[in-house]
């Protein structure tokens, strides 16, 4: 199975590197795991300066894929091939480019998508290079400035607050999906926050939260209220809940 999903790798990256207008193409780290796992799939960035192929003449370069689904707005292609799902995303280089070299430009970007694409430009294997732009860039991430990690983190730290508010309200009320939404909320920045504080660059959801516990700069029992939060103990309430998240809330803020 291993080599199936290695020779459609190799086969996507043979059809993308023809295109003139590609640049670069980077595999994530998923892409190694066991077929197996249900999280598994094969998912490619390609980086492109230029135009390439409509979504009709990729499906075909593809080999005609199953169930495959083009997102204009967003760039991106989902299906499978030989019961691989497969995700592909295209990046157009100019704005990628100005959100590394000029990332407090891109704030209200960067305050509701977060840091997970200058994660997958700096972590995601190159399997695909026709120049150094990528390299480059890496280099910039490297060595992001200061004032860009404490303006994100200034970001973060402010939709923390927005969400406890919300969760102060929701745990005490009648209402499930609110308190979901507020806690998962909560939750959300007040891990990106400290990824923020670290230096670090946000991980995807399911590395998340392990990567997070293994920060070297992080409050005092700060695993405990976040496993506290996060407890579906039906002998805590969610009040009590918001109290721990209130207390997390205030180190977080106080760590600087």
């Amino acid at each position: 199975m291993k080599r199936k999903s290695q020779e459609l790798e190799q086969f996507l990256i043979g059809v993308m590197s023809e295109w003139q207008g590609v640049d670069c193409i980077c595999v994530s780290q998923r892409s190694d795991a066991d077929e197996f796992d249900p999280r598994f799939a094969l998912v490619l960035d390609v980086y492109f300066r230029r135009g390439i192929p409509s979504a009709e003449k990729r499906e075909k370069l593809f080999n005609n894929p199953g169930a495959f689904e083009s997102t204009p707005g967003t760039m991106k292609d989902r299906f499978f091939l030989e019961e691989i799902p497969i995700r592909v995303e295209y990046k157009h280089i100019p704005g990628v480019q100005d959100l590394v070299e000029r990332p407090l430009r891109h704030l209200k970007l960067i305050k509701n998508a977060g840091t997970y694409p200058l994660y997958r430009l700096l972590h995601f294997k190159l399997a695909y290079s026709r120049s150094d732009w990528i390299e480059r860039m890496r280099n910039m991430l490297k060595h992001f400035p200061d004032e860009a990690w404490d303006a994100f983190f200034d970001s973060f730290s402010a939709k923390m607050e927005h969400y406890l508010a919300d969760l102060g309200a929701a745990s005490v009320s009648d209402n499930p999906f609110f308190l979901l939404v507020s806690k998962a909320g909560f939750l959300r920045f007040a891990g990106a926050s400290l990824f923020m504080h670290n230096h670090v660059f946000e991980p995807s959801h399911p590395e998340y939260e392990n990567n997070l516990m293994q920060l070297p700069c992080l409050p005092a029992n700060f695993s405990a209220l976040w496993g506290g939060i996060l407890s579906n103990n039906i002998e805590v309430s969610e009040f009590r809940r918001f109290e721990l998240a209130r207390v997390l809330a205030r180190e977080i803020l106080e760590i600087r």
